[in-house]
């Protein structure tokens, strides 16, 4: 004995969620892939602004190490500079424009150095 399920006749098919996979459809193509190109601009940008970081980040601790107050804020106008830098460099990678509020988070590091320091 077999119980096969039947549906009501007049029942409204079942929608299929779009979040969901649907085995046996095709999947659509995202029109908005990046390139190769654009994989090594972002890996390139990320890589340069993250080093030339670190030498300001470098910077805002040899001026909290210092003994001489010259010497510290000289330090963190430096680190400072490097971070704006760091920025830059990211900007002209990407091919933006020069002139952003992104430059403004090169100063952080000494930003944070100086509340630490004084």
């Amino acid at each position: 004995m077999s119980i096969s399920p039947t549906e009501p006749t007049g029942a409204a098919p079942t929608r299929v969620r779009k979040h969901l996979m649907t085995p046996g459809a095709p999947r659509r193509r995202n029109p908005e892939r990046m390139s190769l190109s654009g994989v090594q601009r972002w890996v390139l940008s990320s890589l340069a602004a993250t080093t030339i970081l670190h030498l300001s980040f470098g910077l805002v601790v040899a001026a909290a190490f210092s003994e001489r107050l010259d010497a510290q804020i000289g330090l963190l106008v430096i680190g400072a500079a490097f971070g704006v830098i760091a920025f830059v460099a990211a900007l002209v990678i990407h091919q933006h424009r020069l002139l952003s509020p992104w430059l403004l988070l090169g100063v952080v590091p000494s930003l944070l150095g100086a509340l630490y320091i004084f």
